[in-house]
């Protein structure tokens, strides 16, 4: 089973993911979620145990589909306005680990 997250937005990257959402239809209900791309972002910058096992699960079911670029990107972006380096470098050590 995929994880299923909420996500409260504002502006910035927010608002991007907020523009790039996807519906889908469950019974009479439209229902928005974020690109796998962007979950996976998220996931990487909250960095807790289990985000870190949701992003292995997504790599290991969706890897060879995945914009790693996309995500990437955003994680640079990310690191520019937090003033870390460290974002992208668990990206990829996770990417590495699923092979």
């Amino acid at each position: 089973m995929l994880p299923i997250d909420l996500v409260l937005a504002g502006p910035g990257l927010e608002q991007r993911f907020l523009e790039e959402l996807h519906f889908e239809h469950i019974g009479r209900r439209s229902i928005p979620f974020l690109s796998v791309e962007n979950l996976i972002v998220t996931k990487v910058l909250a960095g807790r145990p289990k985000d870190l096992e949701d992003i292995r699960e997504l790599l290991a079911i969706r890897g060879g589909t995945l914009d790693h670029r996309h995500i990437e990107e955003l994680l640079s972006q990310l690191e520019a306005a937090l003033d870390q380096n460290d974002l992208i470098p668990l990206y990829r050590r996770l990417r590495s680990q699923r092979r």
